[in-house]
């Protein structure tokens, strides 16, 4: 604080005592003072020796050379002490945690100019489907906008991957052929739509044709369930529904925490945060469900259209609520929701 550093020794009101110096903030002036002695200070100052309490400037009268107190004055008032915040050999980063701006500052003030991050992963995106014709363009009958690169893009770039490349195929082998060997190239490749179990979902085949290594081939959840992941040399392949919101589930349940890993991150899930049902919910399905929903002053709502190709109602949420098979809840009932943003 600003004000006058003393020895407090129990100083009452009404003391008299001699100003013999003024420290400001910056460099250590030297200034010593002894019992009755006072010096002029400023807040951030480093502590002139032999003081032990600071009194601030409004509960003092100066007259000249002296000041006289207005309070009492006990030791240790107005003082950061030395290691009150961080102590020599405390460790205040550990391998695998997630950088912030206030991580930032904390290692500044510690005089630390570089720090050695996770690595960068590269990817690349492609999206499949005769159907699909990019925005601002002229759409056709049986035609849609291809929207899923878009917001996959975007969830890549909330995991800080740098994207590389995204690109949109028809399903057609040879084409599919050329632009799986070009994104297999980079740590990450995500393909939307073509890995289910129709005749033209081809995603799988072609990637075994080029010698990738397929892991893994459905899920049991909802939405989600064609869900592809494999490997082709250093580079991890997942394989999403073409539901974009399928596909955004997915993303977030398994890509997301591979991407983070890859990283070097420790902390891989979604923020989790209690709150209460607005509205009853039932599981009768044989797969987990995952409702996405707004959670808004501590309360979870269902939004619109709980259906995978159903945008709109995804764009208004914030939360998911995973209900296992054959589970209920209760309006009222406090759960535990995943957020994202």
């Amino acid at each position: 604080m600003d004000g006058y550093a003393v020895v407090a020794s129990s100083r009452r009101t009404g003391e008299r005592m001699r100003v013999i110096g003024e420290q400001p903030a910056g460099m250590d002036r030297g200034i010593r003072i002894s019992p009755g002695e006072a010096a002029r200070i400023f807040t951030g100052a480093p502590m002139p020796a032999g003081a032990d309490a600071v009194v601030m400037q409004e509960d003092v009268t100066r007259h000249g050379d002296e000041i006289v107190l207005n309070v009492d004055v006990d030791t240790g008032e107005f003082i950061r002490k030395r290691g009150c915040d961080l102590s020599e050999g405390q460790k205040i980063l550990s391998k695998g945690e997630r950088i912030r701006a206030t991580t930032l500052a904390l290692l500044a003030s510690q005089g630390s100019s570089e720090v050695r991050i996770g690595g960068e992963v590269d990817a690349a995106i492609i999206s499949t489907g005769d159907e699909l014709v990019k925005p601002g363009t002229t759409i056709k009958p049986g035609q849609i906008y291809e929207s899923n690169s878009v917001l996959l893009q975007a969830l890549l770039q909330r995991c800080n991957a740098t994207v590389r490349s995204v690109e949109n195929c028809p399903d057609d082998q040879r084409s599919l052929t050329e632009v799986l060997k070009r994104g297999i190239r980079y740590h990450v490749l995500i393909i939307s739509g073509g890995v289910s179990v129709g005749e033209h979902d081809i995603v799988k085949s072609t990637l075994l044709s080029l010698g990738a290594k397929i892991d893994l081939w459905r899920v049991a959840i909802r939405p989600g369930k064609p869900f592809l992941f494999g490997r082709a040399g250093r580079c991890a392949i997942f394989g999403l529904p073409g539901n974009p919101v399928s596909a955004f589930v997915t993303f977030l349940q398994f890509v997301r925490p591979a991407i983070l890993k890859m990283m070097g991150a420790t902390y891989l899930d979604l923020p989790a945060v209690a709150a209460g049902l607005i509205a009853d919910m039932t599981n009768d399905s044989d797969r987990p469900h995952y409702i996405r929903g707004k959670l808004e002053d501590g309360k979870f709502a269902p939004v619109g259209r709980q259906e995978s190709h159903a945008l709109f109602g995804l764009s208004q949420s914030n939360a998911l609520l995973r209900i296992a098979v054959g589970d209920s809840f209760k309006a009222g009932e406090i759960v535990n929701v995943q957020t994202w943003d």
